[in-house]
């Protein structure tokens, strides 16, 4: 039997994602009420500009006081899709004070303060709800934290920023150099103007940070994430790596240590084999490869981003979380019972292909494999091209331990017939 009173939900936020969720509100508002049993009503929209005019929501419900609204008191959930650290985080604790659940998209709050307000939500008895925040539409949060909750997770490996995807597949597929890709994926609308939180790992970061606490059932804050961008890839990587049968991607790697103590998480450039299945990802799209003891490998993928693909997630947690409040009850908050070391990037251990430039002379080659060997730093191939004194030298690795690679590196740089380090790569997925 549905009930016929509506369930009240307050919009902190009508931009690209906003606008989206209160289409959608409106135009399945049957469909929403018959799968949760009573009907959802937009009871307030917050925003910056309320002259702007937005079709399909009464001005009525537009208010520019976002505190206000929040503290109604008759309002059963908040959802927060303004991003950014305030006044989200105080918005939102706000809410759980008086008396309302909260759907949440924002990844930097949650990878910064995801423990505190965790603790806040548990304090008032409501919900918690971020599927939006981490890859878009595909389902990501739920499956790691209900479906696979009875399971061990290992690994999670995953493309998790549409624009970094596209700049890197545009520079893979035609030639094009980083600047050339990064303007077109600009005139497109999949960079921003200013990119910065995207080519230089901020947004990955977050997501790992999110992915590998609740993956780990330990809290992983967004300082604990190593991040590197990929502004310094360049197409002579992409030529080394298509020799080795690779792609490049930025990836967020979150994998739990073989003696299982510890965790690490960790956002940068990385060549694949063209066999992995996040090598096939293109444009935009996002995907997700986890590793598990019980169901071995798995891989989410599709859109990680826009208005209507991340709505769809964030409708998905509001009729979770309108089933809760009807039930009286809430869902899963946070686990991280496990408490493990979250081990910094020095003890991560992978395969890298290093490029150097050389002197072209007899005994180089056997004065970069000495250094290699001093540091403990087992080489699986190299290659040299000489011409006009000059030359380059490829190594890659077999695996070893960043620390140990960094060590290799400033050692080579000492060396006479070293002129420089061109590029350093690592080596995943295999």
């Amino acid at each position: 039997m549905m009930r016929t009173r509506p369930l009240k939900v307050a919009l902190l936020g009508c931009g690209v994602v906003g606008s989206e969720v209160a289409r959608i509100m409106t135009t399945h508002a049957d469909d929403l009420a018959a799968r949760i049993g009573a009907p959802v009503e937009l009871a307030g929209v917050a925003v910056r500009r309320p002259s702007k005019v937005r079709e399909g929501i009464d001005p009525a419900l537009v208010t520019t006081d976002a505190t206000a609204l929040v503290k109604r008191g008759d309002i059963d959930v908040v959802v927060e899709v303004i991003g950014g650290i305030e006044p989200a985080r105080t918005l939102i604790t706000t809410a759980f004070e008086h008396g309302a659940s909260v759907v949440s998209a924002n990844k930097a709050l949650l990878a910064q303060d995801g423990a505190a307000l965790h603790a806040a939500a548990e304090q008032h008895g409501r919900d918690l709800y971020y599927e939006a925040a981490v890859a878009g539409a595909i389902p990501l949060i739920r499956p790691l934290r209900e479906s696979l909750a009875g399971d061990k997770v290992n690994r999670v490996l995953g493309i998790v920023n549409g624009t970094t995807n596209f700049i890197l597949d545009k520079m893979d597929s035609t030639g094009a150099g980083y600047q050339e890709a990064l303007d077109e994926a600009t005139a497109l609308g999949y960079a921003e103007a200013d990119p910065t939180a995207d080519v230089e790992g901020f947004d990955a970061a977050a997501k790992a940070a999110i992915l590998a606490g609740i993956a780990f059932h330990t809290r992983v804050r967004l300082d604990d994430v190593y991040r590197e961008g990929m502004t310094e890839v360049t197409a002579a990587d992409f030529a080394s790596a298509k020799e080795m049968g690779c792609t490049i991607k930025l990836l967020a790697i979150c994998e739990r240590a073989e003696d299982g103590a510890s965790v690490t998480a960790r956002v940068h450039p990385a060549m694949i084999p063209l066999s992995h299945p996040l090598a096939s990802v293109r444009g935009a799209y996002n995907a997700v490869f986890v590793e598990s003891d019980a169901s071995g490998q798995l891989m989410f993928y599709g859109p990680g981003a826009g208005g209507a693909p991340t709505a769809s997630a964030v409708l998905g947690d509001l009729v979770a979380v309108c089933r809760n409040r009807l039930s009286n009850a809430t869902g899963p908050g946070e686990s991280a019972y496990a408490a493990l070391t979250v081990s910094p990037m020095g003890d991560v251990v992978t395969r890298y292909h290093i490029s150097l430039d050389v002197a072209d002379k007899p005994g180089v080659l056997a004065q970069v494999a000495t250094v290699f060997a001093e540091h403990g730093v087992s080489i699986d191939t190299v290659r040299q091209q000489g011409k006009d004194g000059e030359a380059s030298l490829v190594v890659v690795t077999h695996r070893a331990s960043d620390a140990a690679l960094n060590g290799t590196v400033e050692a080579l740089r000492k060396l006479d017939t070293v002129r420089g380090v061109a590029s350093i790569m690592r080596v995943e997925g295999e």
